[in-house]
């Protein structure tokens, strides 16, 4: 698949600069991540051209230009010293971060249906999770500090380039933001192995969906803040237990009608 990019000049950066964006350090000190593949780069090209600072291409790769976005064209052994993923796509584009990803405070339009993440380790299951947020009408995602990063190149490949869909906030006042939404007239409900009711269609048109830790589920505090807890049925028989991303999937399409 071949990506539309834009061609430009840019000021030349060492290898090493792009490597420091697969840290957490390299990306809060730059304010810059690596998007990965074609598909994603078209997504962040197709929707936000503005967060697109470079792009990086295979010197062999196929692509389709138009003007402003710059481009710089790095061997093939370069760039797979670039990418996280085993094999290179040749493409590689560098987006600068969200604004205020970090904040203790909501954007001053929040919107009506939020997905908060306790403890969710998993970078994988992060972007996963942010992807079917985007893909269900989410307006935003609240992560707590304890959340895998959902910058990493893990988890932004997982996202498939749809992390700028969303507003994000990951900070360790992530109860205190859904607090403060609870004041605003919005639902909590909590998905939990142990929840007392099988999910269902909410009436309630502000909504925060809890999701919790792969291994150890809901804090106390946090299940003491959801208005409900609910749990989706499965053959418990067969399966220890669901997926986050895929309880998380099953419970955000269910709870809101989508």
């Amino acid at each position: 698949m071949a990506a539309e990019i834009q061609g430009g000049s840019n000021i030349i950066k060492p290898l090493k600069w792009y490597k420091k964006l697969r840290t957490g350090k390299g990306r809060k000190e730059t304010g810059m991540f690596l998007v990965e593949g074609p598909r994603a780069v078209n997504q962040v090209l197709k929707c936000h051209p503005e967060r697109i600072h470079e792009i990086l291409i295979d010197e062999k790769a196929v692509i389709r230009r138009a003007k402003k976005v710059p481009v710089r064209e790095i061997t093939s052994r370069q760039l797979a010293s670039l990418v996280s993923s085993r094999t290179s796509q040749g493409i590689l584009a560098v987006v600068t971060l969200p604004p205020q990803s970090d904040s203790t405070e909501l954007p001053e339009d929040c919107g009506t249906k939020i997905l908060l993440l306790e403890s969710v380790q998993d970078p994988g299951n992060v972007g996963t999770l942010i992807r079917t947020a985007a893909a269900f009408n989410f307006s935003g995602v609240i992560l707590s500090d304890t959340c895998a990063d959902p910058f990493a190149p893990k988890a932004v490949r997982a996202s498939a380039g749809s992390l700028l869909a969303v507003w994000i906030r990951r900070t360790i006042n992530y109860l205190s933001l859904a607090a403060s939404l609870k004041r605003k007239g919005f639902t909590v409900v909590a998905a939990d192995t142990h929840g007392k009711e099988a999910v269902d269609r909410l009436s309630e048109k502000r909504l925060v969906f809890l999701l919790g830790s792969e291994g150890k589920g809901l804090s106390p505090a946090a299940r003491e803040l959801a208005d409900r807890v609910v749990t989706i049925p499965y053959n418990a028989e067969e399966v220890e237990s669901l997926n986050v991303a895929a309880a998380g999937a099953i419970g955000m399409f269910v709870v809101t009608g989508s």
